[in-house]
This record gives structure tokens, sequence and C-alpha cells, in this order.
């Protein structure tokens, strides 16, 4: 997955670019500075498997530039895939992280598009280390960065995986208008969140399926118009909720029975989005809805998305989703943050059930 962001994200660059003609940067004497990284050697408990790794700073090389890393989340997927449960397991060793946000600190004399002190967003995987020396080309650019605060920052390290899938799976798979409505699971979670945000902006209403009491201020101070406790009534409780209104759209990233209950609540002809199987069961599904109530089944992947949509979709979605979360009209909540040293308590808060929010790995200060 992370090749695919890397390759998908680096052919949006003339869409983000601010380009400019300046001067080379002086390229800073690294000196000896011994840099941590976190690596996974084997697959297994994350908690158990992650670990410190330290180097030596090198010397950039022609077209390359280093970048201080500020933010890096811990997605559910990072889990996932450190204990091989992810369904594609990466090749060992490895450093997990899939996006970020940092500062270049070095150019090579050939890169006149980045500067120093600019900030970028990271993408191609290996983010959870305190610097990353690589090719210019694999860097999205952020114009006039120089003065954004730091919550914006760490906003922006959130900025490619959650909003991204939240944006497309709200306006691929169904053609909604202003006051139409959707359900999803998993509403507190980030992609939950941006759901909420983007929905509202949008002037669709949400229904907001929870697995706990406690949630439901959050999600409606977020935006959504209704949140409900999942359990054996969900459909008729979701039916009331909407006034007897038609659901065209459920996103699910629970499975199991969730999934049966969420198809039974559409109205015909209505499509079911799989993004994510967070109860570890499998989807349970009657034929018969689809048969007789035409409910279509899709699943969705953003690394596949990346493979397959065109420069000019991805260049229209994250021309929408970036400004957005620069401007803090697009946001996620953040529960924690840790540092290098810190990734085995990091990983372990980021796997506990009912926290409220994205677990943030900050390995340097600006």
């Amino acid at each position: 997955m992370n090749y695919l962001f890397q390759r998908a994200i680096v052919a949006c660059l003339p869409f983000f670019v601010s380009l400019a003609v300046a001067s080379h940067a002086v390229a800073q004497d690294s000196g000896a500075a011994k840099l941590k990284s976190v690596e996974v050697d084997k697959l297994g408990n994350p908690a158990d498997v992650v670990k410190i790794m330290t180097e030596a700073a090198r010397p950039l090389q022609s077209g390359e530039v280093r970048i201080k890393v500020l933010a890096t989340p811990i997605h559910p997927s990072d889990l996932l895939q450190i204990s091989g449960n992810y369904g594609v397991d990466p090749a060992l060793p490895y450093t997990p992280g899939s996006e970020g946000v940092g500062r270049v600190v070095e150019t090579s004399a050939e890169v006149a598009y980045l500067q120093v002190g600019q900030l970028v967003l990271l993408a191609g995987g290996g983010t959870w280390r305190e610097e990353i020396v690589a090719p210019a080309s694999q860097f999205i650019p952020i114009a006039d960065s120089a003065s954004i605060e730091q919550e914006v920052i760490e906003q922006l390290a959130m900025a490619v995986v959650n909003p991204l899938t939240a944006f497309l799976m709200l306006t691929t798979f169904a053609e909604l208008g202003e006051d139409d409505w959707i359900v999803q699971s998993a509403s507190n979670s980030a992609v939950g969140g941006y759901v909420i945000q983007l929905a509202k902006q949008r002037g669709v209403k949400t229904i907001n399926v929870v697995r706990r009491e406690g949630l439901a201020e959050d999600l409606l101070a977020k935006g959504a118009d209704a949140v409900l406790i999942d359990g054996p009534d969900l459909a008729s409780e979701i039916a009331t909720a909407t006034g007897g209104a038609p659901v065209s759209l459920a996103i699910d990233a629970v499975g199991g029975s969730t999934f049966a209950r969420l198809a039974a609540s559409l109205d015909y002809g209505a499509t079911l989005v799989s993004y994510g199987v967070l109860s570890g069961q499998p989807a349970s599904f009657n034929p018969a809805m689809s048969i007789f109530n035409d409910i279509r089944i899709r699943g969705f992947w953003l690394a596949k998305w990346f493979e397959t949509a065109t420069m000019e979709q991805r260049q229209a979605a994250f021309g929408q989703i970036i400004p957005l979360v620069g401007s803090g009209s697009l946001k996620a909540d953040i529960d924690s943050r840790y540092s290098i040293d810190e990734i085995q308590q990091a990983v372990s808060r980021a796997a506990q059930r009912g926290r409220n929010g994205k677990v943030l790995i900050v390995p340097n200060t600006q």
C-alpha cells in the first residue's frame, strides 16, 4: 500500500507545487548525528515487535532532500500490518507509517522547487522516523508554510489517508443531494469524523452508528444529525431517526452483524460500502436483500484507488481536501502525542478501545 501511495501521490506534484525561481539552498552539515527510526523485523503484537533503531545521517545524493519529520499518525491499518492481519504483509524489516508532515532542512543543488524551511507532506511509507532522506519528487510541498501553526501542522500530518478515504466514499458511490440521508458505522473513528464534516458541508444528513455510550455529544458537535448505538433494532431506529426518509448510502468499517443491520436500513437500489472489519468478524449478509431490494455491495481500498485513478481524479480530490484541512474546516481529534522513544506506549495507546482521537508520533519540534 505504501508504494502505491508514493507512486500515485508523486504524480499529483504539479498540482500542489508552488514553483519559484530560487537560489539553491546551502546544504547544512549533518555531522555524525545519530537518528532514530522505528523498525519491525517480525510480525506480531505491535507493542512487542516495534523497536528503535539508530543510524548515522548520510550525505545527500543528487536530487535528494533531507526532511525533519514533525508529526506522523498511527492508523489502524498500521497496527494491522504490524500484527500480520492486514491482508498484505510488508517485506521485512521495514519502518511503518504511511503519511505525515515534515520540514525541509537540506536540499541538494539540483533541487529548485523545494526550499529549506518549507513544510512538505510525507507520502510513500516509512514515516515513523526522525529524518527522511529521499528524492525530492517523493514529497508534496505546502506553499506559504513558514507561519503555519503547530495545530495545523498536526492536522496536515493526517491529510492524506483518512480525509481522502471519507471524501471518496461519500462522493463515488451515490448521487447525494442536499437533505439526503446516509448511515455509517465506526462513526467515532477518524474516517467517521471526516465523513460527518464533509457531509455537513454538502447538506447531506448523517446517521452515525457507534458501539458504546458516551460519544453522542462529540459527534453532534462535529455536525452529526443523529447518533445511534448498534444493536438488534438498529434498522428500525434508523427509520425512526430519518422520519422514514430513504437512506441511499451506508458506509461500514465494522463488518460482522453490523454489516447486515446497515443493509437492512437501506432504500431500494442503495449501496453499502465496506472499508474495514473492526469487529474482526466476517460480514454477514442475506442475499435476499440484494435480490429483492437491489442492495449493492462495494468495497473501498484507498491504495487501489491510487493505483487506478487518473491524474485528473487525484488532483480533483486533493484539490478539495488539502485546502479544507489547511484552513481548519476539516479536522480530526488528537488523543495523544508520543516521541520515537515512546513508540511502545504509542502503539499500545493507539490499539486501545475507548480513546477519542488519533495518536501522533512527534519525532521533532519545529
